[in-house]
């Protein structure tokens, strides 16, 4: 590989990247329609009167159960709230225990406490950075009531080892896929393994409509206890009628109102057509990417081809040998590459252990007693392998695939001329000392 420039970006050198990334979030005309068949239709959410013709709410759940070769999908407001119906159709609440990835997004953990539950903090594998089968089957106590199982940036978990936890220990395995919509592993869809499969649809996701979430499930009482969390104790109606509310009550179970409104499911059900598509073109591009990027010195891809695994790619991530980079902070790469770049490079999660934004004690619904309070502290976690992992590695956002041979050729390059001019980054370094910490929301 040729190195770009002389001087890295961030010191008046010439950046390797000029050209305009490939734009997320995606829409086209096809999109407006959508959203202007709800404006004009006097029917903006489910829990509005029927209307001629299904809603798209229940066109998206039907579309996506479909995709997956699930019989059920709710929608939801956010990923958070798929996470705490989720949850709370498993039954779990005060007292009770689940065991939470140390590295992932905030709402992991804080869905749980929502509830009442304690977040059990498990440190995750190297490879994967998802969570470490050894570390979770060491985690289990009797009050351990379910396993958050996250597929985290453009990895997946080991379903073998964790399907053989769930079995022996009868815990109910809730897969967070919020960043691999899509993927599939020995040709079955991610999110079908556990009891339940979670999906966030926020704005960077590969499928998005600026907000929105969902579960899926092949269980139908989950199902019916999910629908109830979500609409206040109501559920879709047997028997559609003109005019007619479209949910019924049922109330066995406490509901919320976490509805995904009829704007957002317009935006999906447009968008999800697109999703196989455009993963194919990601995941070619970050093969190619994964075999440039291992021909440099200190620079592993967590991305592995593999024959029996189609990824999808939230972020490209890769971690980095720090001592070929002058030993800078891993701010400071992260920093530069986005110089180079013209996009957000971005360092990963803070582990849950000393993320400044997860601390159920700070929550309103706050333990009362020390006691209680010392249960929910996360500090109380040891998380070696993710406080590595967080000093190591940086993502590079999914759009960047979205291109050709040029945009990989770019991204290498931007790493490759790091390595070349390394010792340019301790001029940079001083400038980090004030800059957060946190990786930008989900």
């Amino acid at each position: 590989m040729a190195s770009s420039g002389s001087l890295l970006a961030f010191r008046g050198g010439k950046p390797v990247r000029s050209r305009p990334w490939p734009r997320w979030p995606r829409s086209e005309r096809s999109t407006e329609k959508a959203v202007t068949q709800v404006l004009r239709s006097e029917r903006w959410t489910i829990s509005g009167p029927c209307t001629k013709g299904p809603p798209f709410e229940r066109r998206f759940a039907e579309a996506f159960a479909a995709l997956h070769g699930v019989p059920y999908c709710v929608p939801t407001a956010n990923g958070s709230a798929a996470l705490t119906i989720s949850l709370e159709a498993l039954g779990v609440g005060p007292g009770q225990e689940v065991l939470v990835p140390g590295l992932t997004w905030v709402a992991c953990g804080s869905s749980v406490a929502r509830l009442g539950a304690i977040p059990v903090l498990v440190d995750v594998d190297p490879r994967t950075l998802c969570m470490s089968v050894a570390a979770a089957r060491n985690a289990i106590t009797p009050a351990t009531t379910a396993i958050i199982l996250v597929h985290l940036y453009c990895t997946l978990a080991d379903f073998e080892a964790f399907g053989d936890l769930a079995a022996t220990t009868g815990i109910p395995l809730v897969e967070d896929c919020s960043h691999v919509h899509g993927a599939a592993w020995r040709g079955r869809r991610v999110g079908t393994f556990g009891a339940l499969g979670v999906f966030s649809m926020q704005q960077t996701k590969v499928l998005t409509s600026g907000e929105g979430g969902a579960v899926i499930t092949s269980d139908a009482r989950l199902y019916d206890r999910l629908q109830q969390l979500r609409a206040d104790g109501r559920r879709y109606t047997a028997h559609r009628r003109l005019g007619a509310p479209e949910l019924e009550p049922v109330g066995t179970v406490q509901g919320h109102n976490y509805c995904l409104s009829e704007l957002h499911a317009a935006v999906l059900c447009d968008r999800l057509p697109h999703l196989d598509e455009e993963n194919t073109i990601r995941r070619k591009n970050a093969t190619y990417l994964t075999e440039r990027l291992r021909q440099l010195e200190g620079v592993w891809p967590l991305h592995e081809i593999r024959a029996d695994c189609r990824p999808t790619f939230y972020r490209y991530c890769l971690r980095l040998d720090l001592k070929r980079l002058s030993d800078v902070p891993i701010e400071v790469v992260a920093s530069a590459l986005t110089a180079e770049l013209r996009i957000p490079v971005q360092v990963i999660y803070d582990p849950l252990n000393a993320n400044p934004l997860f601390d159920p004690r700070q929550s309103s619904r706050r333990p009362q007693t020390k006691d209680l309070a010392r249960l929910y502290d996360p500090s109380r976690f040891p998380l070696p392998v993710s406080a590595a992992a967080r000093r190591e590695c940086v993502g590079v956002p999914h759009n960047t695939l979205l291109g050709g041979r040029r945009e990989v050729a770019d991204i290498a390059a931007a790493f490759e001329k790091l390595l070349d001019h390394h010792g340019e980054l301790l001029t940079l370094a001083p400038r980090q000392r004030g800059a957060s910490r946190c990786a930008t929301k989900d």
